[in-house]
């Protein structure tokens, strides 16, 4: 049914074929060897030049004992390094494996004892976090990137000078890191040489795992998702071939969001060496870099989250700078407010749509058609070679009728290959095939599906469900509301009270019996928060998803009874 809804440049099915990774890699050379491959605070790489990066990363790697099979962890910001690092680990037919450099060493002691890698490549200012995991790890030496280094000259001198302004700057992209191997020591001669001799390994195979995400979902300690070749590679052609003549003409990406989401690594570093896309790298969503950047050297394709595209635009029209030129952005993470796109096409001429997707499937599995036939307030439609079926949560081997709501269940390529370590785990996410999202949806006639909530975050009060998703579209209404979050607070009886945290525009003034009424306008009653909190900055992540779970335990622990803060501490405790 959804086939029917598809842009006339995107084909029902596509052929995979065997290639890796690598593969791609190696065509994009071959092809393209003078090309810009990424682009760092003004300095270019070419597609060439990355290559003798990656290859002598690759040789120093070897000689540090990385076989196939092997994983290395990357703890890394968006910089040149990480991208060699990422490419130069897959050449020796090992496994990468992604971490935030914002976690602290007590949040990644589980998924280093888990994955088990012996050597680390990190961000040099967290190289003395990552030291304490040496004891309690199987984590042996640690590489140290200094960012700056991969800068042009004049910047790198500039950054080095004895004046305290430029020490504050320094300071903040760079740090000592003692009892580490520096990063240009791992790319010299010394250690491994020119990694000339190098071929692609034996376990170079759709098979092969490439890529290993950790995520928990809603509960739970963090599992690490696996992803094949097969599955990474499948994502992106899927993707080029949703959005019109990519990668035929020289594609700029603008990699704001982190490598070390599925997001973020899909939709710039394994795309752009399918399609030939220069990578236009940034250490973080930085409102001023990124304004830097669309001054002089604006990006055609930017995925992103709401909230970005939302400050890029305030920024925008805050300085006068220009946006034209953005031909196609890609948005997923949380729901993208119509408002929104309606800022960001007027601003840029370009195209803006929604899409939907998870870690362990690669990520996207859904997106609005990029032909003008989006359906605003919905994720979209399957991508090529993908199913979704909307189950019932009672039972799943039931398909809901169209437009109730029920599981999101899919299949595809791009499915993941289980969680490492934990197959009770992996046997739970699937059912007869099918991979279990955890997400509520439902899927209208023509195969267009609207997410309503995670299943672990529905709220259950006075015996009706309640769909946060649906709650916060409404507050996002108003005009003084900038961000909502909607979360259920326990009540003695087991249910739950509907409750919003709100954040709201510059000079506008909290009125929570107004914001009642204006919810009551559009909710059923029993959906209208009872209560309302003013929250400064609701948490998020790195991407700028909300963190629901987060801001229900900040509500608890300020505004809960003392029998739920116990709980909440006891719950804490025992994930610790």
């Amino acid at each position: 049914m959804w086939l029917d809804s598809y842009a006339e440049w995107t084909p029902h099915h596509l052929d995979y074929g065997d290639d890796t990774l690598l593969d791609i890699y190696d065509r994009n050379l071959a092809e393209r060897p003078e090309k810009p491959a990424l682009y760092f605070f003004g300095r270019t790489i070419s597609v060439s030049e990355m290559d003798r990066h990656v290859r002598r990363a690759a040789a120093g790697l070897r000689a540090f004992g990385v076989r196939p099979g092997d994983r290395v962890a990357l703890v890394l910001p968006n910089c040149p390094q990480h991208v060699i690092a990422f490419w130069a680990t897959l050449k020796l037919g090992a496994t990468v494996v992604e971490h935030n450099p914002l976690y602290t060493h007590h949040e990644l002691r589980h998924p280093f004892n888990d994955h088990g890698a012996r050597i680390a490549i990190c961000w040099d200012k967290v190289a003395t976090m990552l030291e304490k995991l040496r004891d309690t790890t199987p984590l042996e030496t640690i590489i140290s990137v200094n960012m700056i280094e991969a800068m042009p000259r004049p910047m790198r001198f500039a950054l080095n000078l004895p004046l305290p302004g430029m020490k504050k700057k320094h300071d903040k992209l760079s740090g000592a890191a003692p009892n580490t191997v520096p990063w240009e020591a791992l790319v010299g001669n010394a250690i491994g040489g020119d990694g000339k001799d190098i071929d692609n390994p034996d376990n170079n195979t759709t098979d092969a795992i490439a890529l290993i995400l950790y995520t928990s979902g809603t509960t739970g300690v963090p599992k690490g998702a696996q992803l094949s070749h097969g599955n990474l590679v499948a994502n992106i052609l899927q993707g080029r071939s949703w959005v019109p003549g990519l990668g035929d003409d020289d594609e700029i990406m603008l990699a704001a969001l982190p490598m070390f989401h599925a997001y973020g690594l899909t939709m710039n570093i394994t795309l752009s060496v399918l399609i030939g896309g220069e990578v236009v790298l940034l250490p973080a969503p930085d409102l001023t870099l990124i304004m830097q950047v669309m001054k002089k050297h604006t990006p055609t394709w930017l995925p992103g989250v709401p909230t970005l595209y939302e400050k890029i635009v305030d920024t925008a029209e805050e300085v006068g700078v220009s946006l034209s030129g953005v031909e196609n952005s890609f948005c997923g993470a949380s729901s993208l407010p119509p408002r929104t796109v309606e800022r960001w096409e007027e601003f840029t001429g370009g195209l803006l749509v929604e899409g939907y997707g998870l870690t362990e499937t690669g990520p996207v599995i859904v997106g609005n058609p990029m032909d003008g036939n989006r359906r605003p307030g919905y994720v979209g439609i399957p991508f090529p070679d993908t199913t979704v079926m909307i189950a019932d949560p009672d039972d799943l081997d039931r398909e809901q009728p169209r437009g109730v709501e029920g599981e999101i269940l899919v299949k595809g390529p791009q499915v993941f290959q289980g969680y490492l370590n934990q197959p009770e785990a992996t046997a739970d996410a699937f059912h007869n095939g099918w991979y279990r999202t955890g997400d509520v949806g439902v899927m209208e006639e023509d195969g267009f599906i609207k997410i309503v909530a995670r299943i672990k975050e529905v709220i259950i009060t006075g015996g009706f469900n309640v769909y946060p998703v649906e709650v916060e579209e409404a507050l996002l209404a108003h005009p003084d509301v900038e961000v909502a979050t909607v979360v259920g607070m326990p009540r003695p009886d087991g249910s739950e009270n509907v409750v919003a945290a709100v954040s709201l525009v510059e000079g506008a003034a909290m009125d929570p019996e107004g914001l009642k009424e204006f919810c009551r306008e559009r909710l059923t009653r029993y959906k209208v928060p009872r209560t309302f909190y003013h929250f400064d900055e609701v948490p998020t992540d790195q991407i700028g998803k909300v963190r629901r779970r987060e801001v229900r335990d900040q509500l608890i622990e300020r505004y809960g009874s003392e029998e739920d803060k116990a709980r909440l501490a006891a719950a804490k405790h025992r994930k610790d």
